[in-house]
């Protein structure tokens, strides 16, 4: 399913104190000293997504939502949730272990908590969702298939295009040595900035800006994750992939009328893709809200 992808792709038409280091968009990032990387083990590199449940969808599921008895900081609350991963397919196990230590329910709605553990994408607001956790996952273990991450056992420096409530950044930070997250609607912004108050491990650096031009002062980087689908991928993030890395990101498929997962491994021949399973993200769009 591989090809040659060309690099002819069209540019984008269009209080409490957070302890990280925080940058506007044309700002040069300051270091950051800590990572916490993790042996990695290769995934089913062709595994097909399930579609996510629209935001509306999400919502309605959301008013049948039950309390499971345990309390939701319980270790073996998230040790389920791992459980079902795993009987799902995913099998790479520093991904499974990222989602072990990150509490899903602090970066949901009150309201919602209670299905923050469920294989369900919630509303976060501003017609934004929190993804699947098997979607999440099956993404972030494809990072990790990797040739890059397969020989040094972490995703290295990691650009993830759209922060949305932070969830995902968490993980990826537990994941990386360095992970960059940008986000296009300030209201979110504000509000990963406040979920991830506290959170202090690894590099994780959070940006206000226009995802669709990833953020040059960083690159390259080893991989890059996106959690909207446009119509292609913006040649700012092929220009900002590494040499060996990979991109994982959702984008419109003309021949099924939806989405799909796709998959572009960068060699020094050039940019290489797959097209895997139907997905359903919010809309890749331009420019700062």
């Amino acid at each position: 399913m591989g090809g040659a992808l060309r690099p002819a792709v069209s540019r984008p038409p269009r209080g409490a104190r957070f302890p990280l280091a925080l940058d506007h968009v044309h700002a040069l990032p300051r270091g950051v000293e800590r990572a916490l990387p993790r042996d990695a083990e290769r995934p089913a590199p062709r595994e097909l997504l399930r579609p996510q449940r629209p935001v509306a969808h999400a919502a309605q599921q959301a008013l049948v939502a039950a309390p499971s008895g345990l309390g939701l900081d319980s270790a073996a609350v998230r040790a389920r949730m791992v459980e079902r991963l795993r009987a799902e397919g995913v099998s790479c196990e520093p991904v499974l272990q990222a989602f072990g230590q990150v509490e899903r329910h602090r970066f949901v709605d009150t309201a919602l908590a209670t299905q923050a553990y469920e294989d369900t994408a919630l509303p976060i607001g501003l017609q934004q969702t929190i993804s699947k956790p098997s979607v999440v996952a099956r993404m972030l273990a494809l990072l990790f298939d990797s040739t890059a991450a397969r020989e040094a056992g972490h995703l290295g420096r990691v650009l993830e295009i759209g922060t949305g409530c932070g969830y995902q950044a968490a993980l990826l930070s537990l994941l990386g040595r360095s992970v960059l997250s940008i986000e296009r609607l300030r209201p979110l912004h504000e509000k990963a900035r406040t979920h991830l108050h506290g959170w202090r491990r690894g590099d994780l650096r959070l940006v206000y800006g226009d995802g669709q031009l990833g953020h040059a002062p960083w690159a390259p980087y080893q991989h890059i994750v996106a959690a909207a689908g446009g119509e292609a991928l913006p040649q700012a993030w092929l220009d900002q992939l590494a040499v060996g890395g990979r991109l994982v990101a959702p984008m419109h498929d003309a021949r099924s009328g939806g989405q799909v997962l796709v998959v572009v491994d960068r060699s020094t021949q050039g940019w290489h893709e797959q097209r895997l399973g139907a997905v359903h993200f919010v809309p890749l769009k331009s420019g700062r809200a």
